[in-house]
Parts: structure tokens; C-alpha cells; sequence
């Protein structure tokens, strides 16, 4: 199928942007705010089993927090889009990215005393990234981690190896890609947060705002 019968939301060049700013805040993180993973949620709901049935409720809040952050991002990402869906001026997708870059301008300037408000805040913005970019060209995929594209990259080539349908490559090919955006946004979140420490996070927000200027062109451009 063509780019263009897709929404820009849906297309590769926003889909790679959104991978290397996912695989960036993690990466971020774990170099800057105490080694976590504040993208996914699975090693949190571990952690948060583990310290409840050690009876160790203080140290299992710590772990209750991103997971109800992330809770919220998926209620806010839904309510957006509920009353913006028929917006004319704005696309709700260029809502969620003003927030997400909103937040993590204010997580720029927060010293690492206050780490776990900042995990609960990229938890939050990974939600609403998750949440509402949920496609690229028709394909399911997620931007803030690698597992469900990994499956769908390996299942699809897979299918070619037995079909040798190009249309099945480019599609394997495509979530592949998308995982080297997201392992590119790793190393060099790596590389600038090591320099940059705490303000390192602006470049993620610089990287959402260059892709809310796509959707905002492609809009215009629309409509003229």
C-alpha cells in the first residue's frame, strides 16, 4: 500500500522519530535517574509483587507510582482524543505531543533528589505515546518498547520465508527499522545524557516537537 492512504500519524518518518525518542527516554533513565526503565511497566509490577509480599509497603509505593502514572497517561491520551477527535485546527496526536514535550521540559529542570517524580512523569509520557501512536501504515506497533515489534518483525519474516511475498518483507523490514530507530535513540540518549545529565531530556522533547510539526504540515497542507 501507498504512504498516503494512511494518516501522517501513521507514517514511517513519525514512527522513527517517535522510536529514537522512546528508545532516548529510556536510556535517559537509566543513565540519569537511578537505572530504571520507566518506558514498560512489566519490571515495575514485578518489583511492586515482589516488595508487597516481602511486607515491605514503603519500598513498593516506589513501584506503585510510574505504574499509576502510566494508568493516567492511557486515561488523559483517551479523553484528548475523545473531545479534540473533530477538532479543525488542531489534530489530537499534536495534543498528546504538546503534553508529553510540556513534561519533559519540566522534567529537564528537576535535580535527581526528585528521580522518582521524574520516572512517574516519562512513565506518563510513554503512556500517552503508547496509546496514541498505535500504527505505522495499518501495521500495529508500539514506540516506547522493542517486544511486541521484535514479535512481529520475526513473525512476518517468517510468513515471507514461507510465502515470498515481497509485501511481507517490507512489512518485517519496516518493524526491524523501527527497532533500530529505538536501539539508535539508546546510544546516543546514552552518549548526550552522559554529557548533559539531567537537561539531556530536552532532545527527546526536541525530537516530539519535530514530529508535531509534521502532523501540523501535513494538516495545512490538507486543507489548502
Amino acid at each position: 500500500m501507498q504512504e498516503n492512504k494512511y494518516h501522517i500519524s501513521e507514517s514511517v518518518q513519525i514512527a522513527f522519530l517517535l522510536a529514537f525518542a522512546g528508545g532516548f527516554l529510556d536510556a535517559y533513565t537509566y543513565v540519569a535517574r537511578c537505572e530504571v526503565f520507566a518506558n514498560a511497566q512489566t519490571g515495575n509490577i514485578v518489583l511492586l509483587g515482589i516488595h508487597l509480599l516481602d511486607g515491605r509497603l514503603g519500598e513498593a509505593v516506589h513501584y506503585l507510582v510510574p505504574i499509576l502514572s502510566f494508568i493516567m497517561g492511557i486515561l488523559v491520551a483517551e479523553t484528548v482524543k475523545k473531545y479534540f477527535l473533530e477538532a479543525k485546527k488542531l489534530h489530537w496526536r499534536q495534543i498528546i505531543l504538546g503534553i508529553e514535550i510540556a513534561t519533559l521540559v519540566i522534567a529537564a529542570f528537576v535535580p535527581e533528589s526528585g528521580n522518582p517524580f521524574v520516572n512517574a512523569a516519562i512513565s506518563f509520557v510513554s503512556s500517552l505515546q503508547v496509546q496514541s501512536f498505535r500504527k505505522v501504515r495499518g501495521n500495529p506497533f508500539t514506540t516506547t518498547m522493542c517486544t511486541g515489534n521484535l514479535r512481529m518483525a520475526t513473525e512476518h519474516l517468517y510468513a515471507y520465508s514461507q510465502s515470498r511475498e515481497k509485501r511481507i518483507l517490507r512489512t518485517s523490514l519496516l518493524y526491524y527499522a523501527v527497532i533500530g530507530c529505538f536501539l539508535s535513540g539508546a546510544g546516543v540518549g546514552a552518549f548526550l545524557t552522559r554529557t548533559f545529565r539531567m537537561q539531556a531530556v530536552l532532545f527527546p522533547a526536541g525530537i516530539l516537537l519535530i514530529a508535531m510539526i509534521v502532523i501540523m504540515a501535513d494538516r495545512f497542507q490538507s486543507r489548502s
